[in-house]
């Protein structure tokens, strides 16, 4: 089965119609199929939550809701230690990027796999020899 890291502008979608949340859709259809594996930082509920708490479009219980529902999503999450904390520092000085995004990247490099993303200020900022490792949600069939 195929793995792939998901950062938190895709999850987001999944709880919110903005733009490309059709394409996000995809990726959350296929992960509940059991088509792919989604693996993350363990920073990704907690992103999640806080971009849809910034939004002011859920109530307090809808909030919670949106907890148990990414709980219930059972992703692997991985802890920020050994190599992966090294590759994060790492990514994070060389693409002068956040600490957060680098996360993402260097879960993807060490698990040989690619980030799903709608974040284009990330894609930008990323030096080349990282571009391979993100795929552009916006570019899925």
């Amino acid at each position: 089965m195929q793995e792939i890291v998901v950062d938190a502008s895709v999850v987001v979608k999944w709880f919110v119609e903005e733009e490309l949340s059709d394409k996000a859709t995809i990726i959350r259809d296929k992960y509940v199929e059991g088509e792919i594996k989604i693996i993350a930082p363990e920073i990704l509920p907690f992103e999640v939550l806080n971009t849809l708490y910034y939004k002011k479009l859920f109530s307090k219980n809808e909030l919670k809701d949106i907890c148990e529902a990414l709980e219930g999503f059972s992703f692997e999450l991985h802890s920020l230690r050994g190599e992966y904390s090294k590759k994060v520092a790492e990514i994070t000085v060389e693409n002068d990027i956040t600490v957060y995004d680098a996360s993402y990247i260097a879960l993807a490099i060490l698990k040989n796999t690619k980030v799903y993303t709608s974040d284009k200020k990330l894609i930008k900022r990323l030096d080349k020899e990282f571009l391979g490792y993100i795929v552009d949600i916006e570019f899925l069939a």
